[in-house]
Formats: C-alpha cells, sequence, structure tokens
C-alpha cells in the first residue's frame, strides 16, 4: 500500500537554546537602533490568522535584532475575522491603523498621513509566487529586510504568542486529543469521512474534542468545540490538548507557539513550507494533484482534486490508519 509521504521536522536541542526570549519586554531593538525612525507595514500580515501568528513572529525577531524599530505601523485591512484582531492586539511591539479597501491592491499608491522613514508594501502578499512556495517565516523576514539564513530554525518558531496571552483552560476531561479538520480555504479542509475515521481512531487512545461537526454515529462520544469568541479561549483549547490533529490550517501554527504535539496534513503545500522548524510537529503531504502552493481554487476541479488527495486508495482508508497508529501511540505514552 502506498502511504502519502511522512516529512518529521527536527530540531537539535542547540538550537533550542536560541529562541527568543520569552519575556515580551525582550524584544526591544538593540542598543544604538534609531527608534524615532517610523516604518510601517502595508497590509501588515494579511487577513488569515496564520499569517498573523507567523509573521508577527517575523516582525518581533526583526525587532529584536534592531532591523525594524519597536512601535512600528501595521496598516491592517478592514473588517479582518474578529480573531485575527485578536491575534494582532496581544502584539504590544507594533501599532495598527486601517488601511482603507481602496487601498488593498498595489495598482494604487497609499502614503500614510505622516512622514515614513520606511514603508513595507505586502499588498496582495498571497499572489506572491515567493509566498506560495517558499517557507511562510522566511517570506516574511526576507520581506522585512533579514536573510532568512541568518536567524537560527529556534528562533522561526511562533515564540512570541505565548508570553502574551492567558490560556483559559476548557471544561473538557484532561488529556483531550483535539481535531481540527477546517480551513479557512475549503482546498485544505478535511472531507467529512476521513473526519471521521481520525475521531474513530483518537477514542481508543482517550477523550478527543473536534472543532468539526460531530457524525450522528459519534455523538455522545466526541466532544464538540464550538468557536471561540476570545483568543484566550482559543489558545486555552489548544494549550491543554495533549495532541492537536489537524489540516493545514492556524491550529497547527498555534500547537508550536503552545509546545504541543501536533499531525498535520497538507493537502496543497509541501510541509516544509509551513513547519519546517516546528519540532513537535509531523507532516503528512497528501498527493492532490494540485500545482503545489495554490492558495485558492481556479474552479470546481480544483476542489475535486483535494478532495481526491485525501482518498489515494478509493474508500480503503488504511493509509490513515497506518499515519495515526504510530503518532496515538506516542500519544498515549506520553499522557501514561
Amino acid at each position: 500500500m502506498t502511504v502519502p509521504r511522512v516529512l518529521p521536522t527536527v530540531m537539535n536541542e542547540a538550537e533550542w537554546s536560541l529562541r527568543p526570549a520569552e519575556n515580551p519586554t525582550a524584544f526591544a531593538p538593540e542598543a544604538g537602533h534609531e527608534q524615532h525612525a517610523s516604518v510601517c507595514i502595508l497590509n501588515g500580515f494579511g487577513r488569515t490568522l496564520g499569517d498573523g501568528i507567523i509573521g508577527l513572529q517575523a516582525l518581533s525577531v526583526a525587532i529584536r535584532i534592531g532591523v525594524i524599530p519597536r512601535g512600528v505601523t501595521l496598516f491592517r485591512l478592514p473588517n479582518l475575522p474578529v480573531m485575527v484582531q485578536a491575534i494582532h492586539a496581544v502584539a504590544e511591539f507594533a501599532k495598527r491603523k486601517t488601511l482603507p479597501w481602496d487601498f488593498a491592491g498595489k495598482e494604487r499608491r497609499f502614503d500614510p498621513a505622516y512622514s515614513a522613514a520606511r514603508v513595507i508594501d505586502m499588498r496582495d502578499f498571497a499572489f506572491d509566487q515567493d509566498f506560495q512556495q517558499t517557507s511562510m517565516i522566511d517570506f516574511f523576514l526576507q520581506r522585512l529586510g533579514i536573510a532568512s539564513n541568518s536567524i537560527p530554525p529556534g528562533c522561526k518558531r511562533n515564540t512570541w504568542l505565548a508570553p502574551r496571552v492567558t490560556q483559559t483552560p476548557p471544561l473538557y476531561p484532561p488529556g483531550y486529543i483535539l481535531v481540527c479538520p477546517n480551513s479557512s480555504i475549503r482546498l485544505r479542509s478535511m472531507p467529512a469521512a476521513i473526519h471521521a475515521g481520525i475521531l474513530r481512531e483518537a477514542l481508543a487512545v482517550g477523550p478527543v474534542v473536534t472543532q468539526g461537526e460531530v457524525p450522528d454515529e459519534l455523538v455522545g462520544q466526541v466532544f464538540h468545540a464550538a468557536p471561540f469568541g476570545a483568543l484566550e479561549d482559543l489558545c486555552g483549547l489548544i494549550r491543554h490538548a495533549r495532541l492537536v490533529i489537524s489540516t493545514d490550517t492556524a491550529m497547527v501554527h498555534l500547537a508550536d507557539a503552545f509546545d504541543v504535539p501536533c499531525l498535520a496534513f497538507f493537502p496543497t503545500h509541501r510541509p516544509e513550507w509551513r513547519v519546517r522548524d516546528y519540532p513537535k510537529c509531523r507532516a503528512v503531504m497528501l498527493r492532490s494533484g494540485l500545482p503545489a502552493g495554490i492558495e485558492f481554487p481556479r474552479g470546481p476541479h480544483d476542489e475535486e482534486l483535494a478532495h481526491a488527495g485525501w482518498f489515494p486508495h478509493g474508500d480503503d482508508l488504511g493509509w490513515l490508519a497506518d499515519v495515526l497508529t504510530p503518532t496515538l501511540a506516542r500519544s498515549a505514552r506520553g499522557a501514561a
């Protein structure tokens, strides 16, 4: 039986010592940096939660090494999702202003209402070939003016977030496994049969919580996590899980932020573009037939291809059990 390619991510102990300090005040510019020199970023790290988490990690690194001054202004598009706004609100090292919709694309020049020493234009970055086919953290570092290979892997993890958010414990049994089947892009969401298969396998190990709809046959056995309105609740859901099983979505990046083991499935992107620096993430790359790095469906056929990538052997989901078994076994041993 052919199994989708599994790519572990590895970090040695020496690299762990290079993680940024987890005190929020540690992200100050180096001595001698001209902190009065204003910098603004247009469409500073997009409209999705995952982009925001990773982009703000890159920005925190840039501030720490003095490439960007503390208090940089992020011009954000209006009407962002509540959780995206919440992520940016806890990043006290940056100011936020509104970028009018009329200036969402690069075809119209936008100037701040004040003199800025530097304007970093990230508008429409989701359509940039480099963004689609490179590591997200490397892309953001490079756009901020940092040679990505000069930053150690441990500093490319999402360490900026945890010390800034109180993680509210959820009312679920301890030691639960969290399943996250839904993505903001339908191309990356788990099909119902895959989601149900994961829930059944995970129930054999312990309590299971899912952000998706609980299948009828598992009602009463699996807990459903309704959408949260507060960042503290979402972070608590991740922080107190013993394992996260997710499609390619922001929950994978939150799992790294809170140092929680994760099994992540990638229908459209190569895992190294997303989780290369996450030591506790085991990545599974699906063979969907889609162009690598595709961000948006070009038509209904792309959604069909994405769906087929989860079913390399038709209705036979033996490959899924083969992937889940060792991960769940390790999780069970860790909880013992």
